[in-house]
């Protein structure tokens, strides 16, 4: 009897670890693989101003019910698709958008309270939202960008550090080693439509900084994160030949082994469904390599930029995967660099020596393919004709920032952006006006801190110095006319940011980190922030 019972019990605990295992997979659905037709048809027909409200609202039923309510309803003849989506969804509310200052207040003590407007508690998520939990606090960029973001959070925690915030810095760090455990990579953000693809990898910028505090015990902590993160951008390289590609890695005609951009799905973006369609429709070429292309350029945090058209000029001439991009190779330089740090923490001196010599492999072929001897810049490196691209972009910056430049290419990058990026309230992304926002006349925290960062390092004070009291400014003179601080700025003009598939968001935290940083490092500036 009691074998029966115990074989009886062991069945209803196999049964319930199925069930479990099914209901964990079924929440890591995306919603337009829950919401099949229904999810089509609220995208196309722009229920919604904005695409990603729906990805990110709850279902009120599981979506099995959802969707058998909708097929059946939808045979009527007076159905509302959009009254059956609010019977059924609780949409998102932008509850940070109203947030505002007292008139007249100090730009630190703004930010100093705004962290805790834009942190999100830990906990588990309603059935079937797109969140995806995580275990520790975090800070959101706000608006319509309600969870955590890979590589926004870098120059965020720049701000919290800064704050006096550390314990929350530390938190979003655990929460970036927790994805890492559980999907073996960082992804885009917190949501399940952007499981597929990561963001730049600055993952190992953020361990540097929290080892400023930790010590050499953080390298420790994080050495099988850092690890791990490097597999992901670095899979299938053994495989290659020559001028072959696999995922994120590229084998050059020499052989050497450097990355790109790219995204494990060639579909719609699913926040921006309606908007890719549109233009894989308009672009006359086969829709998946479109889809692949634009969710490509999605990982690089660039989306959209005339950096990454074949023409220069027009989105439907996308061609993210088919670029060598200046800015990942820095930072993935950085991490090898990191991973050597945290092995010699761990005394692993196999790992050391590999990873020593990995990053002086990636920084040879860098000077060899991202070098551009004829624009004195780093660009980027199309892969497939062989050829530098000539395109001149803030993307430069990066390998100065993370210490991959010789002195006498520094230089010459200080000049170029001097003279081609640098205008009245910062530098520019690109010298390119497409309407799209990570183009001319846009200026963005994050490219404006590695620019100063960098110069600073190779001794090019007074450029570095020009371009945080111009970018300073901008921030303080918008914050006093509206009381806020905004995703990016017009640096050409007057006003604010604009262009891209969305309105220009509040919040922000990038904007925030950056200038909480830059009022700490030039007290000077303060003086206009009170």
């Amino acid at each position: 009897m009691l074998m029966r019972y115990s074989a009886f019990s062991l069945l209803i605990w196999v049964l319930a670890g199925v069930a479990a295992a099914e209901t964990s997979i079924e929440r890591l659905r995306s919603p337009s693989e829950l919401y099949g037709e229904l999810f089509q048809q609220v995208q196309m027909q722009a229920i919604f101003e904005d695409s990603k409200t729906f990805v990110d609202a709850v279902p009120r039923h599981t979506p099995a019910i959802i969707l058998e309510r909708y097929r059946e309803e939808s045979r009527r003849p007076q159905f509302d698709l959009k009254h059956f989506v609010a019977t059924h969804f609780d949409v998102p509310t932008i509850a940070e958008s109203q947030y505002k200052t007292e008139k007249g207040a100090d730009v630190r003590e703004h930010i100093d309270r705004l962290w805790e407007v834009l942190t999100r508690k830990p906990g588990a998520q309603p059935m079937y939202s797109s969140r995806i939990s995580l275990p520790h606090r975090y800070v959101v960029p706000g608006g319509r960008f309600g969870e955590i973001y890979y590589w926004d959070s870098y120059f965020t925690m720049l701000g919290l550090e800064r704050s006096g915030r550390h314990d929350l810095t530390v938190a979003m760090i655990d929460n970036f080693s927790f994805l890492i455990d559980q999907f073996g990579h960082i992804p885009n953000g917190n949501r399940t439509y952007y499981l597929s693809r990561s963001q730049p990898p600055f993952f190992a910028a953020m361990v540097e900084l929290e080892a400023l505090r930790g010590g050499v015990d953080v390298y420790r902590k994080r050495l099988r994160s850092l690890q791990r993160e490097y597999a992901f951008w670095m899979d299938g390289e053994k495989q290659l030949a020559a001028n072959q590609a696999h995922r994120r890695v590229v084998r050059l005609a020499g052989g050497e082994i450097l990355n790109r951009y790219w995204d494990d799905r060639d579909s719609p973006r699913e926040e921006s469904y309606r908007e890719d369609v549109a233009t894989a429709r308009a672009s006359q070429r086969e829709h998946s390599e479109v889809y692949r292309n634009l969710r490509a350029a999605a990982e690089s945090g660039w989306d959209f930029s005339s950096r990454w058209f074949a023409d220069g000029k027009t989105l439907t001439t996308i061609r993210t995967t088919d670029l060598v991009p200046i800015d990942l190779n820095s930072l993935l330089y950085q991490l090898e660099q990191t991973i050597v740090a945290a092995c010699k923490a761990a005394a692993q001196d196999v790992c050391v020596k590999d990873m020593q010599q990995r990053a002086r492999d990636r920084k040879a072929a860098i000077d060899r393919y991202l070098w551009n001897e004829k624009q004195q810049a780093f660009t980027d490196y199309d892969w497939r004709t062989q050829a530098p691209v000539d395109q001149v972009t803030a993307a430069m910056v990066y390998p100065l920032y993370f210490k991959v430049a010789d002195q006498k290419q520094a230089r010459a990058v200080a000049v170029t952006v001097r003279e081609q990026l640098l205008k009245p309230h910062g530098i520019v992304a690109t010298t390119q006006a497409t309407g799209q926002q990570w183009d001319a006349p846009n200026g963005w925290a994050p490219l404006q801190w590695l620019a100063i960062g960098g110069f600073r390092q190779y001794g090019e004070e007074t450029l570095a110095g020009t371009i945080a009291q111009r970018w300073v400014g901008k921030n303080i003179e918008v914050f006093r006319a509206t009381g806020k601080l905004v995703e990016k700025y017009d640096v050409v003009s007057e006003g604010e940011g604009g262009g891209g598939e969305y309105p220009l968001q509040d919040g922000f935290g990038w904007t925030n980190g950056v200038l909480r940083e830059l009022l700490a490092l030039y007290p000077r500036l303060a003086e206009r922030a009170q």
